[in-house]
């Protein structure tokens, strides 16, 4: 077995896996997986630059994955950036901080590449299962950026669009620098109608509308933090638990009311939920908004949560 460490440093968070790889049995041995909240994207929709203070957050997560690497012996590190240091003027200011404390080179991939990652990390596990044994969708509804992944064995057809929680929230939640608590209905009408336009540009590459049928073994696969915090106030947890979000299965009508509470209610108030992280409070309510919306054009009754997604296809693509 290789033992490798993937970095996805994306628009929201930057996480970290170590693990050892095993391809003849399709198994990742983990020995640290940890994400720290640093919102890389802060302001990049509205500036196209990465702020100063995002990248020094980035920066000292970094040199704390660093550390961790070193410590557990990793023999291949590979470092993954996704939609804010695409979008971002300045990022070459991002890479070389990267290379100065990790030693390797960000690679900024494009949207397809990110959403092969995704659909790897997210199906290896399942194939087989017979409650979800395919064919996929993929959905990994990030901070930045939404990636649809259809396919069974492979990827048959993918599509990144520019729809995640923290872009949305800054387009559409923030006046005069601050996010209005809780929206108002025209804003969260401006929210829908962005996620529908971009479903109807993912639609010309990925069949969305027939892509989860229930009757012929389609399942949705739902990744990333806004999947997995709607699905542990789902399932009621009094603090996050990833191996009980992981392959569980959340209805489109826990979804909707889910949506409905978090749009409706204030800051303190999904604060206090108990399987909230702090990161997430001001940007799940339009996370969750993209997940009902893809589930209503999609048809599917329910989605098959996974905490197993592109930083797991990051580690087997250099296992």
């Amino acid at each position: 077995m290789t033992r490798v460490a993937a970095v996805d440093c994306g628009t929201n968070s930057i996480r970290l896996l170590v693990a050892d790889a095993d391809p003849a049995t399709g198994e990742l041995i983990e020995f640290d997986r940890r994400m720290k909240i640093v919102r890389l994207g802060q302001g990049v929709d509205r500036t196209g630059r990465l702020a100063p203070e995002a990248l020094e957050r980035t920066f000292a997560a970094c040199r704390e994955y660093a550390e961790v690497i070193r410590e557990l012996g990793a023999e291949r590190v590979r470092f993954v950036a996704t939609s804010a240091s695409r979008d971002a003027e300045n990022r070459a200011e991002f890479v070389r901080g990267v290379v100065e404390i990790l030693g390797v080179e960000p690679e900024v991939i494009t949207g397809d590449q990110e959403a092969e990652f995704s659909f790897t990390g997210a199906t290896k596990e399942l194939t087989g299962r017979p409650q979800a044994a395919g064919p996929y969708l993929v959905v990994d509804i990030g901070g930045g950026s939404t990636e649809f992944v259809e396919g069974g064995a492979g990827v048959r057809a993918a599509r990144s669009v520019d729809i995640g929680c923290v872009r949305l929230t800054e387009r559409h939640l923030v006046v005069d620098g601050r996010i209005t608590d809780p929206p108002t209905e025209d804003q969260i009408a401006a929210i829908r109608a962005d996620v529908e336009r971009a479903l109807d540009l993912a639609e010309r590459t990925v069949p969305l509308s027939r892509a989860c049928r229930p009757a012929d073994g389609h399942a949705l696969v739902g990744l990333a933090g806004s999947v997995t915090t709607v699905a542990g106030i789902a399932l009621d947890l009094e603090e996050y638990d990833s191996s009980v979000i992981h392959h569980s299965r959340i209805t489109l009508g826990q979804v909707r009311g889910i949506t409905d509470r978090l749009l409706g209610s204030s800051h303190a108030e999904r604060a206090e939920i108990p399987v909230m992280h702090p990161g997430r409070v001001d940007v799940i309510g339009a996370g969750a908004l993209i997940l009902l919306s893809i589930m209503e054009r999609t048809g599917a009754e329910e989605v098959v949560v996974s905490e197993h997604d592109i930083l797991d296809g990051i580690a087997w693509s250099i296992a």
